[in-house]
């Protein structure tokens, strides 16, 4: 196997042998500059052009939540945050179409056994959609005619699987288990990724090549076991059987955002020489200051993320659950990650205005992160509800949205 270039990532066959977390993370940072020289490409394609899915898929990126049981690497969660944070190093919609289609192996614990086999014959298939439940089920025999329309579908354009979320009808009424705490069901819904509809509405302020459109459905048949819920594993108790788990890996976006502007503005100020001052620019005391600032509060962000990623990995992995944190520990995993897109995009924001007319041309790569951190900070792990959930949580009330914390 010949791996001496990043492009040749291209040819490896993942499965030719097993990828352990230290291969995976080597094959996402010899990626990385590809994906950095590409980036303009993937902005203006407006989602990841097919071969740069390709080389995200030989990296082998889209297996790291897969366990042993459905042929994956095993990777903790911290393993996985690296992977990603790798990739977003190169670039930031890269990332985040590797983390999201990375969720597959978490959602294995929430299916059954042979819908697993049926839906995930290759740990290496990308999954995308939109969990939210837009979307109208018709129970029918054998499974459900889904319908709907879905905002925000990252990646759908080159997902192999898409989930959905949908409440459920019978007969053109609402419909809810007998035993169910709500007056009207809603599920996950798995199809083939080629069974949706994307709008060409994504056309957006920053993290463009995502592909974030809407997308549709009409009418499509889903069977019964390719259904599921989050707040039910069909697994025996292990590490990623927790709704939180396809989110763990998410903050790795912000944080290779942030490494990637700190190392471009270090570069830029050791190699530019202030003619008026007549001094080089890392002998600057404004830029010597801002640079070590930056450096500290990303070094803090990052630590607050893989710190609460170890201490929750530490629980679960020794047989506990999340029932086992403290309250405080159990409400630091969202927040650590929040706290990093804010992080992210005040250090971008600081140093886009220490570099000055050198930030703001539409080529240059800090003029891409000041974008791709703001829509960052309006997405699912950056928005303000995982405040008022998490402190809904600490003042023992019920969260707004309890999937972040790991609550069934």
């Amino acid at each position: 196997m010949n791996t001496d270039t990043p492009l040749d990532l291209a040819n490896d066959n993942p499965d030719d042998a097993p990828l352990d977390a230290a291969e995976i993370l080597r094959r996402a940072r010899e990626l990385a500059p590809v994906l950095r020289k590409r980036a303009p490409e993937i902005e203006a394609n407006r989602t990841l052009p097919a071969d740069v899915v390709e080389l995200l898929r030989a990296t082998g990126v889209f297996r790291i939540g897969h366990s042993a049981r459905t042929g994956g690497p095993c990777l903790t969660s911290l393993e996985q945050c690296e992977v990603i944070e790798a990739i977003a190093y190169g670039d930031s919609s890269a990332g985040w179409c590797a983390g999201i289609g990375a969720m597959g192996g978490a959602i294995t614990n929430f299916l059954v056994p042979e819908a697993v086999r049926a839906l995930y014959p290759s740990p290496d298939l990308i999954t995308a959609g939109a969990l939210v439940p837009a979307g109208r089920a018709e129970r029918v025999p054998g499974g459900y005619r889904l319908s709907g329309h879905w905002p925000f579908g990252s990646g759908v354009r080159h997902a192999d699987l898409v989930t959905s979320g949908a409440f459920i009808y019978q007969d053109g009424e609402p419909w809810a288990a007998p035993d169910s705490p709500h007056e009207h069901d809603s599920m996950q819904f798995f199809v083939p990724g080629s069974a949706v509809e994307p709008i060409d509405n994504w056309d957006t302020t920053g993290l463009c090549g995502t592909g974030s459109c809407d997308y549709t459905m009409t009418d499509v048949f889903v069977p019964e076991n390719h259904t599921f819920t989050f707040f039910e594993p069909r697994v025996e108790s292990n590490p990623m059987a927790w709704s939180d788990s396809f989110m763990r890996a998410l903050p790795g976006v912000p944080l290779g955002i942030t490494r990637a502007a700190l190392d471009h503005a270090r570069e830029v100020a050791t190699t530019r020489y202030d003619g008026m001052a007549g001094r080089s620019w890392s002998d600057s005391w404004r830029v010597q200051t801002e640079i070590a600032r930056c450096e500290a509060e990303f070094n803090a962000a990052r630590e607050g993320v893989y710190g609460s990623l170890r201490r929750q990995w530490e629980v679960l992995s020794a047989g506990g659950s999340l029932d086992d944190l403290s309250t405080v520990e159990r409400g630091v995993v969202p927040l650590a990650g929040l706290h990093a897109v804010h992080v992210a995009r005040d250090v971008v924001g600081r140093l886009y205005d220490l570099l000055q007319t050198w930030s703001i041309n539409r080529d240059s790569p800090m003029d891409r992160w000041l974008r791709d951190t703001a829509v960052l900070s309006q997405g699912q792990i950056g928005h303000d509800v995982v405040l008022e959930s998490v402190g809904a949580y600490l003042l023992g009330r019920r969260p707004k949205v309890r999937i972040g914390l790991g609550l069934h």
